[in-house]
């Protein structure tokens, strides 16, 4: 072995394997005396490696089995070396072994059993991939677009697995709406969620009362003793599956306050449309626009915003009457006891008790069924901004790969977005070295 061969088998650090020859090719696999001229994407590096230790059996990891086969030669993608593909090339055997029925591939310990890239590389596309279009770091890599797929995959999977999941305490419960598109056999899914982390725990087809029931039955007794809180929004389904399970009877259910102020929210919208959309053209020129002044917070208003906003709201008493109540239900749910968390609600529920219009009558009978478990945000203050947050991050995979036709595959990156964001060196080190103590059980995707 020459000098060349002792320092890239160095490099390559790849134990039980030395390299016994390496070579440049063109794109069309013919060999290259130099690599001088041609541009670094038309050339390719290729290292030959040979066995130095006995071969593992890919499900024990036991060493000195019967060799069943010695395949051909493969080639597995690595990590480009000075901006120019690099290939790996082994000979890997087949072994019959001892202590497990069938004969099987050999464990290698740059690849993954049955994948077509090492361990390292689909490491370092999967932290690219977290921050890119897939399609985008394909093109930077000359690869398909499924390929990348596949390798991001089978990172994030290495990473679920080596992981210890924090117990369960404190739950969110959400939905989101899939599209028009995509062939889903329903058009919501629902997520449940650790408030503690904000990640993403189990997702499922569907916002029934069934759809929870089915995540409730995938938990033992004493992941359901654990579970102290579940924070929703106003939908009784949720509640429902939570409250009729018997071993879920010490748990608080608390309304996100989200979706308490979207009620409110929408009761107001609705008086806006009732004054100035539906009362003639002059009215809808006058109000054209303004319905950002109304859903904003007040207290975020600069002084020409509040100005516009008293001028719109003169035109019609029951439209500043809910615009007032909306923005006191803003404070009281932001009460830190529930004595005086109480005695707000409770007054708004008085002032909107005897209203003859339609929008803050429903409001009111939203308020007054769901009332203990608004009123329980100030016995707990859980933080159910984790659970907006979520859905953020979900727009913005969303957006950034187009749509995702594996809903399984999306919500493990969505899991791996939330629990482990790569946001410095430390981070994507540990990630990294993943594909150096990934065991030989642990198979690709």
């Amino acid at each position: 072995m020459g000098q060349r061969n002792v320092s890239l088998t160095q490099l390559f650090a790849l134990e039980g394997w030395k390299v016994a020859r390496s070579w440049f090719e063109n794109e069309a696999g013919v060999r290259l005396l130099s690599r001088h001229g041609l541009p670094h994407h038309k050339v390719r590096l290729v290292v030959h490696l040979e066995r130095e230790c006995a071969a593992r059996c890919v499900l024990c990891g036991r060493a000195r089995q019967k060799v069943h086969e010695v395949m051909a030669s493969r080639r597995w993608r690595d990590l480009p070396a000075l901006n120019v593909a690099t290939f790996i090339e082994a000979t890997p055997l087949r072994l019959q072994c001892s202590h497990c029925p069938g004969s099987h591939v050999e464990a290698l310990p740059f690849a993954s059993h049955g994948a077509r890239m090492s361990r390292r590389f689909e490491q370092q596309l999967a932290v690219e991939a977290s921050g890119a279009p897939v399609a985008q770091v394909a093109a930077v890599h000359g690869l398909s677009w499924g390929s990348v797929q596949r390798a991001e995959l089978a990172a994030l999977l290495r990473w679920a697995a080596n992981r210890v999941e924090p117990p369960l305490r404190m739950l969110g419960i959400d939905e989101k709406w899939l599209g028009r598109r995509g062939k889903w056999p329903e058009r919501f899914v629902t997520i449940i969620s650790d408030l503690e982390t904000g990640e993403p725990r189990w997702w499922g087809f569907g916002r029934r009362e069934e759809t929870v029931k089915g995540w409730l039955a995938t938990l033992s007794d004493e992941e359901k003793a654990r579970i102290v809180l579940a924070a929703m929004d106003m939908h009784d389904p949720f509640r429902a599956a939570i409250q009729g399970d018997p071993k879920l009877s010490h748990v608080a259910v608390v309304h996100d306050p989200f979706h308490v102020m979207k009620r409110a929210n929408q009761a107001v919208d609705e008086l806006r449309r009732e004054v100035f959309f539906r009362a003639g053209a002059q009215r809808r020129t006058i109000g054209r626009g303004a319905r950002w002044l109304f859903l904003k917070a007040n207290e975020r208003l600069d002084k020409a915003e509040k100005e516009q906003l008293a001028f719109l709201l003169g035109y019609n008493g029951a439209l500043a009457r809910g615009y007032q109540l909306k923005e006191e239900l803003r404070h009281v749910l932001q009460c830190k006891t529930r004595r005086s968390m109480e005695a707000g609600f409770d007054r708004i529920l008085r002032r909107t008790q005897a209203r003859r219009c339609r929008p803050l009558r429903a409001l009111h009978e939203s308020l007054r069924n769901h009332r203990e478990r608004i009123l329980a945000l100030a016995d707990h203050r859980p933080p159910t901004g984790r659970i907006e947050a979520l859905n953020n991050n979900w727009e913005t995979l969303i957006r950034r790969g187009r749509g995702y036709r594996n809903l399984n595959y999306f919500f493990l990156k969505l899991r791996f977005m939330t629990a482990n964001p790569l946001r410095g060196r430390g981070t994507i080190s540990r990630f990294l070295a993943l594909a150096e103590t990934a065991s030989p059980l642990l198979k690709a995707a």
